[in-house]
C-alpha cells in the first residue's frame, strides 16, 4: 500500500526532509494557506482608539462599476447621493489662475475622500456663473460630450447651485449633478461618529435638501384624496396633498425633532465647557484648515491616540486631551472640526455648538499646512469662520498662535517666505516631531499667568489643595512636617486666595 503524506501530519515542510521532498504542489499550497490563516502574535503596543476607528472606516469601501442606476435620470423619482466616476466643473470668476487651479485640486481631493474616481475636469472663465445652467449652454453641451467619452455617471460643480441650475444642468448632461455643498455634506455623513455629530450632519443635509426636493414627470404631483372610492373614501376626500408636499412636511418635522435633540446636546456640551472654563487650567483650541495636521499635532503634544488620516474632514467631533508642560503645569488641548474654503452655511449653523469651543479658549493654536500651494488663503478662510462665530457670541477674540505644520514636506523657498510673512509663527512637523519641543516650551512662556508666591502648610486632610498646587502652580520647595505638607510655590491669584488661610507663618505661630 502506498503511503500518503498530508501536510496536516507534519509540523512543517522542514520537519521531515524525506516527507517534505515528496510533497505535491497542492499539499505545499495547502500548507501555505494554513500558515496564512494562523493567528499572528499580538504586538506589544495596544492599538489606540484612533487606529481602531481608522480600521473600521477603511473596512467599508465603495466599489466602482457596480451601479444599477438608470441611464436616464428622468426615469427615477429619488436617488441617494452616491459617487463613483465623476467629472469636475468649475467657474473661474475672480482671483488668479493659481487660485482657480488650487480650488479645482481641492474639489478633486474632496471627491476622492467621498469615495469617487475623478476622470476629468473642466473650468470656464466667466464674470459670474450662468443663472440657468451655471456654465452656459455651450459649455454644458461640451460637458455632455466629456461625460459620454469618459463614461462618468456624476458631475460635481465647484460651487453651490440653485435648484433651478441643478435641474437645468441635469437635463443637458443626462447624469446626476451635485454641487460642492452636497459633496461636503456627503463626506461629513460618512465621517460622523458621535450621536451629536450624526444629528448635526443629518440636520444640515435636510436643510440643504428641503428647497431642492423635486421629482420627475408627474410622480411628485400625485395627490391624496379625490373622489370617493379612489383613495380610501370617507375622510380622505378633497384635494389633499401632493407627494412632494408630503415629503416636505415630513422633512420639516424631522428637522424640528433634530433641532430639539441638538439643543439638548448643546446644554450637555455647555456644562462640560463651563467646568473647563471655571478651572484655572489653560484651555487651548486647535483650529485650522482641514487636513492641516491638527489631530497629528494633538497626538504629539498629549501622547493620545486620536484618529489620524490623510483625508479631508477625517475627524469631526471635538476631542479634548490633557497634557503637562515641562514646568509641571497642566493644559487642556481641544481639537476642533476643520475648515475649508466656502464652507457650507448649513454646516456652520449645524456645528455652531462645536465651533463655540473657540470662544472660551485661552489660546487658539492655528495650524497651517506648510506644504499647501496657498497657505495664506487657508489662514484667511479659517479666520473668516472664527470671526463670524466670535461676533455672534459678542466675545473677545482669543489670542492666536500660528503653527506651520508639515515642514518636512514643504518647499524650502515657501517656508522662507512664510517665515517673513508670519514672524511670530512656529514651524513644526507633527510626523517627524521636529519643532514640537520648541512649541511646547513656547506654550509655557505665553501661558504664564499672573502668579503669586505662597508659603503654606497644608494639613494632610487637604490633599486636594496639594494636588491643585501641583497641577496649577510651580512648586519650588516641598517638605513633609508633623502638621502637614510645607509647600513654597508660585500659583495663580485665584488659588492663592484659597491658600491664604494656610500661610506657614500664621499656622506655625
Amino acid at each position: 500500500m502506498t503511503e500518503t503524506h498530508h501536510p496536516e501530519n507534519h509540523v512543517g515542510p522542514e520537519a521531515d526532509t524525506d516527507s517534505a521532498e515528496r510533497w505535491t504542489p497542492q499539499e505545499s499550497e495547502a500548507w501555505s494557506r494554513r500558515i496564512a490563516r494562523s493567528p499572528l502574535p499580538l504586538d506589544e503596543d495596544t492599538p489606540s482608539s484612533g487606529d481602531m476607528q481608522l480600521e473600521e472606516r477603511t473596512a467599508l469601501r465603495r466599489v466602482a462599476g457596480l451601479s444599477t442606476e438608470l441611464a436616464d435620470v428622468t426615469e427615477v423619482e429619488y436617488r441617494q447621493l452616491r459617487l463613483e466616476r465623476v467629472v469636475l466643473v468649475g467657474v473661474w470668476t475672480s482671483g488668479t489662475a493659481a487660485q482657480a487651479e488650487n480650488s479645482m485640486a481641492e474639489l478633486a481631493a474632496l471627491a476622492e475622500t467621498a469615495g469617487s474616481e475623478v476622470l476629468d475636469a473642466l473650468m470656464q472663465r466667466r464674470d459670474k456663473p450662468d443663472p440657468a445652467t451655471y456654465i452656459g449652454s455651450g459649455k454644458a453641451h461640451e460637458l455632455r460630450d466629456v461625460v459620454l467619452s469618459t463614461g462618468a455617471d456624476t458631475v460635481i460643480c465647484d460651487g453651490e447651485l440653485t435648484p433651478a441650475q441643478l435641474n437645468a444642468l441635469e437635463k443637458v448632461v443626462k447624469v446626476k449633478v451635485i454641487d460642492r455643498t452636497a459633496l461636503i455634506l456627503d463626506i461629513f455623513a460618512q465621517h460622523a461618529t458621535s450621536r451629536e455629530g450624526k444629528a448635526q450632519v443629518a440636520f444640515a443635509q435636510m436643510e440643504y435638501m428641503l428647497p431642492r426636493l423635486r421629482g420627475w414627470g408627474e410622480s411628485m404631483s400625485r395627490q391624496a384624496g379625490g373622489r370617493a372610492g379612489s383613495n380610501g373614501g370617507v375622510g380622505l376626500r378633497g384635494p389633499g396633498e401632493t407627494k412632494i408636499e408630503t415629503d416636505r412636511r415630513r422633512i420639516r418635522e424631522r428637522m424640528a425633532k433634530l433641532r430639539r435633540e441638538i439643543k439638548g446636546m448643546k446644554q450637555a456640551r455647555d456644562t462640560k465647557r463651563e467646568r473647563r472654563v471655571g478651572s484655572t487650567t489653560p484651555n487651548i483650541a486647535i483650529v485650522g484648515y482641514t487636513n492641516a495636521g491638527k489631530s497629528s499635532l494633538l497626538n504629539k503634544l498629549t501622547g493620545s491616540g486620536v484618529l489620524v488620516q490623510n483625508a479631508l474632514f477625517a475627524t469631526l467631533d471635538p476631542t479634548s486631551r490633557k497634557s503637562t508642560l515641562d514646568d509641571g503645569r497642566a493644559i487642556v488641548l481641544t481639537d476642533t472640526v476643520g475648515f475649508v474654503r466656502h464652507l457650507p452655511t448649513q454646516l456652520v449653523e449645524a456645528f455652531r455648538s462645536t465651533l463655540e469651543e473657540v470662544t472660551d479658549a485661552d489660546l487658539l493654536l492655528h495650524v497651517v499646512d506648510g506644504s499647501d500651494p496657498l497657505p495664506t488663503d487657508q489662514i484667511k478662510a479659517v479666520r473668516e469662520v472664527i470671526m463670524d462665530v466670535v461676533k455672534e457670541h459678542d466675545a473677545p477674540m482669543p489670542p492666536e498662535l500660528i503653527v506651520v505644520n508639515k515642514i518636512d514636506a514643504a518647499d524650502p523657498v515657501q517656508l522662507t517666505q512664510l517665515r517673513g510673512l508670519l514672524p511670530g509663527a512656529r514651524f513644526v512637523s507633527a510626523r517627524t516631531g521636529e519643532g514640537v519641543a520648541e512649541l511646547r516650551d513656547h506654550l509655557g512662556e505665553i501661558l504664564a499667568w499672573p502668579e503669586a508666591e505662597v508659603d503654606v502648610l497644608i494639613p494632610y486632610t487637604r490633599g486636594d489643595l496639594v494636588a491643585r498646587i501641583h497641577s496649577e502652580g510651580r512648586i519650588s520647595e516641598s517638605t513633609h512636617e508633623a502638621g502637614g505638607t510645607h509647600v513654597a510655590a508660585r500659583v495663580p491669584h485665584a488659588l492663592a486666595s484659597v491658600l491664604s488661610d494656610f500661610a506657614y507663618d500664621a499656622v506655625t505661630a
